[in-house]
């Protein structure tokens, strides 16, 4: 008898195990999820619903026209296709420096190779405040405040961490690929290209999400380097909605709603690059 009951005990006790974990998980997502469900709820509510007490948590009558209006009352539009071409060169530009740095770094012998990694590396521990200074009167020097040069500019010269990211994803293919097509008559760039860049779609991946996230959500550097209002980003031009006596927080709430969006179709686009292992797919065939 007591044979028997041990198993059946063990499965009751797993089973309380896993509703616990559960019902916790399920806790902590409902709390994560009220300040966006407020964001999303407050959207679609009339400026006299938002401040209304008790709070409504469900608008009514819902205030759609809030999505358009944003439109309206800023050139939203203009804001969007401002970073989204800010987004597109900092994404070429960190995938250039950053895939040939990093490949330099991990197939390339060179003296002092390791030395100028670990100066790469050291860096990443400078904060990047104490740089904010020195690049500010450097790119006021060359005449480039109030232009998108001091946004696109640095891109082109690598981000130290992703170029850590990527060297360690091409580290670990096989270098049997690439001396199976030196063998087959392949150049350094041939190899570069037709092997390691395709087999390097992961790292890629983050790559590009990683510099989208950063620039779309950016605010101190086109606050620092743009004056004119044509010219402005999604997240500096969210400020237009804050007044001088009082916000539209429900336009506010749509505009950065819609300013959410973009992230996470990317997110979702490329989910499945993110997702694997580099060995793996070097592997594959």
């Amino acid at each position: 008898m007591r044979l028997s009951k041990t198993p059946l005990g063990l499965r009751q006790i797993k089973w309380l195990n896993t509703v616990t974990g559960y019902t916790i998980l399920s806790i902590l997502a409902v709390l994560f999820l009220v300040p966006l469900y407020w964001m999303f709820s407050t959207a679609l509510k009339t400026q006299t619903q938002t401040f209304a007490i008790p709070p409504e948590w469900i608008p009514d009558p819902v205030a759609w026209d809030n999505f358009a209006a944003v439109f309206r009352e800023v050139p939203f539009g203009r804001f969007v296709i401002n970073t989204a071409f800010l987004v597109v060169m900092n994404i070429i530009g960190q995938l250039v420096s950053v895939t040939l740095v990093a490949y330099g770094f991990a197939r390339l012998r060179f003296p002092g190779r390791d030395v100028l990694f670990l100066v790469m590396l050291s860096t990443l521990m400078i904060p990047y405040q104490i740089t904010l200074v020195p690049r500010f009167i450097l790119f006021s020097k060359l005449g480039w405040v109030n232009t998108y040069l001091p946004l696109i500019v640095p891109a082109f010269t690598g981000s130290p961490f992703l170029i850590f990211l990527v060297r360690q994803y091409i580290m670990s293919i096989p270098f049997d690929l690439d001396e199976a097509a030196y063998i087959d008559g392949a150049s350094r760039f041939t190899v570069f290209r037709k092997v390691i860049l395709p087999l390097a779609r992961p790292a890629l991946a983050l790559v590009v999400v990683f510099t989208f996230i950063d620039v779309w959500n950016d605010f101190l550097q086109p606050l620092i380097y743009l004056n004119d209002p044509n010219m402005f980003t999604v997240s500096l031009g969210l400020s237009f909605f804050q007044g001088q006596r009082e916000t539209n927080w429900n336009l506010l709430m749509a505009a950065s709603l819609m300013a959410m969006v973009p992230p996470l179709v990317l997110f979702f686009f490329a989910q499945r690059q993110l997702i694997g292992g580099i060995s793996v797919e070097g592997l594959k065939g």
